[in-house]
């Protein structure tokens, strides 16, 4: 083959990339190419601090790719569109693309392997998000798990393939005309917080760092939010400037070497396996992405009062680690693990809100904003999703604090005024609260 097209969308990295290896073997020259559908830059969740971190992902892959020969083609409009001039230009006579299994990119890309057929053109695509993909892990009469331990326990029985390695150079026509990378603003969004390192050689630093520093002791550290105790790959992950197969494997290495570590890094492990587990979720139960996952809270009658929903968003809820939590995100567009279960109860089992409004609200905020980890994260926490205790699990705001924050350093970096008489009182009595909550799920089984 001459020319193929190499369409990149959430994996914007050279490395471990298994659509543009298996395009850079087959083809002599390739044509990769980013589309800014206007569709996906008009949904409300999509908040300007991940277009930031887009732009600034996709200016350090152009430069990866110039420093092995080859270039970045930008184009805005419809992806089917844009591919089908853009095979005609360049000759392309295929098109490789890894997987996607959010719904929205399921019918996006059904529609460009149509256009692929109808024009003659061959679709390639690829799993590559998820170190296990979805219809890979399945019970023995082929339905997918719905809980946890038992999906981990298979996942674990199946191989992981090592990574990809990076390739020496790419070729890419030389007359196949780029549009400019857009700024944020004239895509429409401004940015209101610093951004860290993006990119794949930023990915790589971090990766290396935490596998130095502090995956021996994740275990021990990764709920404590006043410690650096966790990886901070999800940004990195939401984007694809590296591979989970990557992580796994440096994860493998660390262990083999610290062996006194291995349980700490196993429990690290552990969180790529519930990445997956809940993008399996959506895949196989795409309600989720409108309703709950257990249907009949779909019924539970929210109070949902607007003043409590924005003293929570603006961290003013009397409650100094929801508060500190929420400034955090605000902050800085991303927030601490146990942080996130503890706001998120709070949201829904004190303050009544309904959970969708918490989710959309961390989509709009976070860096790392991922629909499948989002919302299976939040009905989790909103005893709507797939966990085995669901509604009756409510975290107290007090013991959460005693026991993941006891001297109030986080805290205390976020909320100063804490100790002052100009910190906010409580917006609700918790003991209250949370006998309100169980009656309202309750009154929906």
């Amino acid at each position: 083959m001459k020319t193929a097209l190499v369409w990149f969308r959430r994996d914007l990295r050279l490395t471990d990339n298994t659509a543009l290896h298996h395009a850079l073997r087959d083809a002599e020259s390739i044509v990769p190419v980013f589309t800014f559908d206007p569709k996906i830059l008009k949904l409300p969740d999509v908040g300007s601090r991940r277009v930031a971190y887009l732009l600034a992902c996709l200016d350090s892959l152009d430069k990866n790719l110039r420093h092995l020969g080859g270039r970045l083609i930008l184009r805005a409009g419809d992806p089917v569109d844009v591919l089908r001039r853009l095979a005609k230009e360049s000759g392309a006579e295929a098109v490789y693309w890894n997987k996607d299994y959010e719904p929205f990119a399921l019918k996006r890309d059904a529609a460009v392997a149509a256009m692929c057929r109808s024009e003659g053109l061959v679709a390639h695509d690829f799993h590559d998000q998820c170190l296990q993909p979805p219809g890979e892990v399945l019970k023995q009469d082929g339905t997918p798990y719905t809980v946890f331990t038992p999906f981990s326990r298979v996942w674990k029985e199946k191989p992981v393939a090592a990574p990809l390695a990076r390739p020496l150079s790419v070729r890419v026509p030389e007359k196949i005309p780029s549009d400019p990378l857009p700024t944020l603003e004239s895509l429409g969004h401004k940015l209101d917080i610093i951004l860290p390192a993006a990119g794949e050689r930023a990915a790589g630093d971090a990766l290396k760092a935490f596998m130095k520093e502090a995956v021996g002791r994740y275990k021990s550290c990764r709920d404590l939010p006043a410690v650096e105790g966790t990886s901070r790959m999800s940004p990195h992950l939401r984007f694809g400037t590296i591979s989970p197969r990557t992580i796994l494997a440096s994860a493998g290495e660390a262990r083999a070497k610290h062996r006194g570590s291995a349980a700490e890094v196993d429990v690290y492990v552990n969180e790529l396996i519930w990445r997956d587990f809940y993008k399996h979720i959506l895949h196989h139960f795409p309600h989720v992405e409108k309703g709950s996952f257990r249907k009949e809270y779909d019924a539970i009658e929210w109070p949902n009062d607007k003043g409590l929903f924005a003293a929570w968003c603006e961290g003013r809820t009397g409650y100094p680690i929801v508060d500190a939590a929420m400034r955090q995100l605000n902050q800085t567009g991303w927030m601490h693990n146990r942080l996130r279960m503890i706001t998120a109860s709070f949201l829904t089992k004190d303050l009544l809100v309904d959970w969708k409004w918490g989710e959309r609200y961390f989509m709009k905020q976070l860096l790392d904003g991922d629909l499948a980890a989002n919302n299976g994260g939040w009905q989790w926490a909103a005893g709507t999703g797939t966990d085995a205790q669901p509604y009756f699990r409510i975290f107290n705001p007090s013991s959460q604090t005693a026991k993941f924050d006891p001297k109030e350093e986080f805290i205390r970096k976020y909320v100063p005024e804490v100790d002052r008489p100009s910190y906010a009182r409580p917006v609700v009595v918790h003991s209250e609260q949370r006998n309100r909550a169980l009656a309202l799920y309750k009154a929906a089984r």
